[in-house]
């Protein structure tokens, strides 16, 4: 199946990819507006009305995963691509790894180190090769 301007749809695997990696570049050009100086920086006004008394949520830095993630993937690029799609699309483990064409045996494996990988280097316990 082709589109107008020429891109090849190899089916539900490569629409997911590629799904994947444009939520992905989304969020990061989002956070880097705004962490810009224009944007206030690293500040944000905050309206004290608005605050719940318990804030939840993951605390990480987009920018940081990124850079990581691209790491990763000259490293692994099978486990970069199972990372966006659990990360980015929003997809269980089973349903990535039939995107990838991968067992599910493979895939917890992929996942379980891609993680840690990701961990550590933004963390920077990771050696310098």
């Amino acid at each position: 199946m082709s589109s107008k301007d020429g891109q090849n749809w190899d089916g539900r695997g490569h629409f997911f990819a590629a799904a994947a990696e444009a939520m992905r570049r989304i969020l990061v050009e989002s956070a880097r507006r705004k962490s810009g100086p224009q944007a206030g920086g690293l500040h944000q006004r905050v309206e004290l009305s608005h605050i719940d008394p318990e804030i939840s949520g993951p605390n990480f830095d987009l920018l940081a995963l990124n850079d990581a993630l691209e790491k990763l993937e000259a490293e692994d690029r099978r486990g970069a691509e199972l990372v966006k799609l659990r990360f980015f699309v929003g997809l269980t483990i089973q349903q990535a790894a039939n995107t990838l064409g991968i067992s599910l045996s493979t895939a917890k494996l992929d996942w379980a180190y891609a993680k840690n990988w990701l961990r550590a280097e933004m963390v920077g316990e990771r050696p310098d090769d």
